[in-house]
């Protein structure tokens, strides 16, 4: 099977593309990936070798390149592309409209045209806006997105589910709570918390910091995107979550006790316009149909993350310096042209 990652020197896709390699010897990869500011070539270096992996850097609001790259005989896309900053969106929402919507309708109309047996959208459980207290949304509960961010993603899941019923696209989209882990750019909470407290930096919390998010550990959201490549019946929705929705002041205060630092870092900040304030989602569904369930609980994966990014505080110093960038042009421009000539 050749499987096409848009996004897959993200976060997530990362995770995502090292995920299918080490458990699918059957499965090629491409990750394709313009290699934005959060787009890191270095958190795919130990697979950067691997004769099954290759990377394209390619922005998927370009057509001919988005073309180019389905003549290969694609089996399947997993979408992972996207603008996910919410402070970024609200300053400027244009790059999350050309990438998360016209971007997401580039690669349904190439899944059309070259009649793709698999598309996999990666969304948000932000689509669904604020869950009241006491309640979590399910895949039938009406999107209801209240930042810039959120609705770029609603919109694109609604052309995916628009493109499905009309041109019998086979695609599945996944909602997913928070996730968090190894290679996640370090402007997010979680890493930015560890990188801050480690250094004695003060440690911005919006508002009162009793946001609650249903954090997931990054390795129990890949095997559910494997199940759905594997399982998954053309047209589903899943919520993909851990189920323990948690406050943000909770979790800094966990990492600080972890690292051994005081409260006193936190400094409370004006808080972000349109902040949700609490996100929930029923995932009853994927582990009923696909027999998917969270295997790391918060306390195993927090404490991981954390000594990862002790660990690895080289790629920590490329992601905030921009340094990373450099390794893209040691390790596949100069590859390339080396090749070429």
């Amino acid at each position: 099977m050749k499987v096409l990652v848009t996004g897959g020197a993200g976060f997530i896709g990362s995770n995502f593309v090292r995920h299918l390699l080490l458990t699918r010897s059957d499965v090629e990869v491409i990750n394709f990936d313009k290699l934005t500011y959060a787009g890191n070539p270095e958190s795919l270096s130990d697979v950067a070798a691997n004769p099954r992996y290759s990377f394209v850097r390619g922005d998927i609001t370009d057509l001919r390149a988005v073309t180019d790259v389905f003549q290969k005989g694609l089996d399947a896309v997993i979408n992972f592309a996207a603008e996910t900053h919410v402070d970024r969106s609200i300053e400027d929402a244009s790059p999350f409209l050309m990438t998360n919507i016209f971007g997401t309708h580039c690669l349904l109309n190439a899944a059309r045209t070259f009649r793709l047996k698999h598309f996999i959208h990666i969304s948000t459980d932000e689509v669904y806006g604020s869950a009241p207290a006491g309640a979590s949304f399910t895949e039938e509960t009406h999107l209801d997105p209240r930042s810039p961010y959120a609705a770029s993603k609603a919109s694109a899941d609604h052309f995916v589910s628009a493109c499905a019923n009309t041109f019998g696209i086979s695609a599945v989209i996944l909602r997913c709570t928070n996730n968090y882990g190894p290679f996640q750019f370090p402007e997010k909470l979680i890493p930015l918390t560890i990188a801050n407290a480690r250094e004695d930096k003060e440690l911005p919390i919006y508002g009162d910091g009793m946001q609650e998010r249903d954090w997931l550990f990054v390795e129990d959201y890949c095997r559910a995107i494997a199940l759905t490549l594997e399982r998954a019946k053309p047209g589903a929705i899943y919520n993909v979550s851990a189920g323990l929705p948690q406050a943000n002041l909770k979790i800094v205060r966990t990492i600080l006790a972890y690292l051994g630092k005081p409260d006193s870092l936190i400094k409370y900040v004006k808080d972000r316009p349109g902040h949700d304030r609490r996100y929930a989602l029923d995932s009853s569904k994927i582990r009923r149909e696909l027999g998917w369930k969270p295997q790391v609980l918060f306390e195993e994966g927090i404490r991981r993350t954390i000594d990862w990014y002790i660990q690895n505080t080289a790629w920590l110093g490329h992601a905030r310096s921009g340094e990373y960038l450099k390794y893209y042009e040691r390790h596949y421009v100069r590859r390339a042209e080396t090749f070429r000539g």
